[in-house]
């Protein structure tokens, strides 16, 4: 049988997956079926495969490069009973993995411990993306994880100065405190895949006419950091920026030919530094968009197809809603139910018939032609094979391995 072979990004084989790939072939027959006199009018009785989990949108840091400042400011939570409702509901559909993250920092969730245990009781795959401050406060928890699951401590910078610049810790948090503290995650749990998250800051960068603190030309010394505090991976993405007039993610706005060549060299010059530094000792990975910008494709990864597929395989549960992409975490058009829209089968089913005319209603192509989407390929490749007529048989199916979208 195939294995996936990119483990990261490689969503369409994700999609291929033994225990996933039933719910595509439905998928595909339901979008085909569209216009015809008898089409059924909802999706197949599945629930996302992967979702994002804000738990909270509070955050102990204030990074000015924050695409989600907006929902930070409410500084909401889930309450724990609901969150459970919500994967009990959701694991009864297909729910196959867990990525803590986004719009605040989970740590800051009072039962985030018993949250992540509860994730691991049920089967499921668990990711954390935390800034590592408090990491100590799912010590607990860490035995639990398994070889497929992770824990991604955002850290951008791999000096003192660059760290206080582009987070603003409060309570004097530093970069050495983050760095031992997922060393001792590592040491309770080696089995969990420990990762340097870096978000590519170039020279000349502003953000809302504020100025950032470059960090690219840090890149190769986190790689040193990492393989010293025993990090598996570092993993390498360029700095998005929210839109003040769209609200959308966006990914090198309103910069020319001339300029975006002086970015890509930068990075690569220090990319490659960087990975002459892991010498084989640490995983190097780069995002989707990323490897776009520098191959020169940033303005492709940018023209979607009218429907956005992907929305039917993951969705971001937050306490502002949910919505079916991250990139447009808070926006009313991505919004597909309130927060507790899976919290049990009736609500289920209410979202999945929004979901439903979502998918049919929201212009992906027009909507998103300003995000370098992480989708992009797999949304393509989905469009493409519904729009070939070939049998949903012929998907080769993958085996059973990664299921984080």
């Amino acid at each position: 049988m195939e294995k996936i072979k990119a483990r990261e990004h490689d969503f369409s084989s994700k999609l291929r997956q033994k225990s996933v790939i039933k719910r595509l072939r439905q998928y595909i027959s339901w979008q085909r079926s569209q216009g015809a006199p008898t089409a059924p009018q909802g999706l197949p009785d599945f629930g996302p495969i992967s979702i994002n989990l804000d738990l909270t949108s509070a955050c102990n840091f204030s990074c000015p490069h924050c695409v989600d400042s907006t929902i930070i400011g409410t500084k909401r939570a889930i309450p724990v009973e609901e969150i459970k409702k919500t994967l009990r509901s959701l694991h009864s559909k297909g729910l196959l993995s867990v990525i803590l993250l986004g719009g605040g920092e989970p740590t800051l969730h009072r039962e985030v411990e018993d949250i992540a245990r509860y994730v691991k009781r049920m089967g499921l795959q668990l990711g954390i993306v935390t800034n590592g401050a408090r990491l100590d406060r799912i010590a607990g928890a860490l035995p639990l994880l398994q070889e497929k699951d992770w824990v991604r401590i955002s850290i951008d910078a791999a000096s003192e100065g660059t760290f206080k610049a582009l987070h603003q810790p409060r309570g004097g948090v530093t970069l050495k405190q983050i760095l031992k503290k997922a060393n001792r995650a590592k040491e309770i749990n080696p089995a969990v895949s420990l990762g340097y998250s870096f978000v590519i800051v170039w020279s000349g960068m502003d953000i809302g006419g504020k100025r950032l603190t470059p960090n690219v030309e840090e890149m190769a010394d986190a790689v040193t950091l990492g393989k010293e505090y025993g990090f598996d991976y570092i993993s390498f993405k360029p700095c998005l920026i929210r839109l003040e007039e769209s609200q959308r993610e966006s990914l090198l706005d309103h910069v020319d030919r001339d300029k975006e060549k002086k970015i890509v060299g930068e990075i690569q010059r220090n990319i490659a530094m960087a990975r002459s530094r892991a010498n084989g000792e640490i995983r190097i990975l780069e995002s989707v968009n990323l490897t776009a910008l520098l191959s020169g494709e940033a303005t492709r990864i940018k023209r979607q197809p009218r429907r956005c597929h992907m929305q039917f395989f993951r969705t971001v549960v937050s306490p502002v809603g949910i919505f079916h992409c991250p990139a447009f975490r808070g926006i009313d058009k991505a919004k597909i139910a309130e927060r507790d829209g899976y919290a049990g089968n009736r609500e289920f089913e209410k979202s999945l018939k929004r979901a439903a005319d979502s998918i049919l209603t929201f212009n992906a192509e027009e909507e998103c032609q300003e995000v370098g989407c992480f989708y992009h390929q797999t949304n393509w490749w989905l469009e493409n094979f519904i729009r070939s007529g070939r049998d949903v048989g012929d998907l080769p199916m993958v085996g059973d391995d990664n299921f984080f979208l």
